[in-house]
């Protein structure tokens, strides 16, 4: 049942795509975008097409076609950019297809029919955007990756790394993996360290549900898990300092507990690829 928030999603896919999010489930993100009961009046994403490469190499075109048709078949609207070519007066070729106008224009034109906003991003080009966006009423929502502009954190009402919500990237080397339970690949944070223990808890979504801001794992409302994690278990390029950062997303293994019952520990606990490095 719809609780009368009307929701509207915008996807920089090309700015997604180079910084950490290649192939986020656009499945995921529209539950996610939904997890509180909204109507999701708008779901926009502006991706890239190379017609000159198309027509050149079948493979990418077939390639490229079927995931706009599977982005599709899951309810988005997709607004193409072609890529364009320019050469410089030394003969270089760069290539361009920058969709922050169209998007930035959309949101604001769309604007008036939505109560939240979740943007999808980390170019602090839409810094403004966001402004306007909530000088007109709007909440607005962010999900970016790596590279995510600090100032348009600060800005939003909110800030996820899509790395911690639940299967919205996938693990290339667990494709059977089940978030959340014994033997899973997980991300999350470092909630609390003692140095001088050797030993402290990570913090894990379990699932994604309204409560996000119920973070505190003993919380019986809370989504979120704690993980108990001893220093054995650490890789060799997380040290303390990375621990404390809560920017720093581990990447790490669930084994139920033998001192807890229904408790986890971590294993194998490194820093999630092409996230800190």
């Amino acid at each position: 049942m719809s609780c009368g928030v009307r929701v509207g999603v915008f996807v920089d896919a090309e700015n997604v795509r180079y910084n950490g999010g290649y192939q986020m489930r656009y499945d995921v993100l529209r539950r996610f975008a939904g997890r509180t009961g909204g109507e999701l009046l708008r779901l926009n994403t502006y991706m890239a097409f190379d017609s000159e490469r198309a027509r050149e190499d079948y493979e990418y075109a077939k390639k490229a076609r079927a995931y706009q048709q599977m982005v599709r078949d899951f309810g988005w609207k997709i607004t193409v950019k072609h890529v364009r070519r320019y050469t410089d007066e030394n003969g270089n070729v760069t290539t361009k297809a920058n969709a922050d106008l169209d998007m930035a224009v959309d949101a604001m034109l769309q604007a008036n029919t939505l109560d939240q906003v979740l943007l999808v991003t980390g170019d602090g080009d839409f810094l403004q955007v966001v402004n306007a966006l909530q000088n007109h009423g709007c909440r607005v929502e962010l999900i970016g990756f790596k590279n995510v502009s600090r100032q348009l954190q600060q800005a939003v009402d909110t800030f996820y790394s899509g790395y911690l919500i639940p299967d919205l990237l996938p693990i290339s080397y667990e494709p059977r993996n089940d978030w959340g339970n014994a033997g899973s690949c997980v991300r999350g944070v470092c909630s609390k360290w003692f140095a001088d223990k050797g030993y402290g808890f990570l913090r894990v979504l379990k699932h994604v549900s309204p409560d996000l801001w119920i973070t505190d794992p003993r919380d019986e409302g809370s989504p979120y898990m704690g993980v108990f994690c001893h220093a054995n278990e650490l890789a060799e390029d997380v040290n303390e300092d990375l621990l404390m950062n809560r920017e720093t997303i581990l990447e790490f293994y669930l084994n139920e507990s033998e001192q807890k019952d229904n408790g986890f520990t971590a294993s194998n606990v490194r820093l999630a690829t092409s996230v800190n490095r």
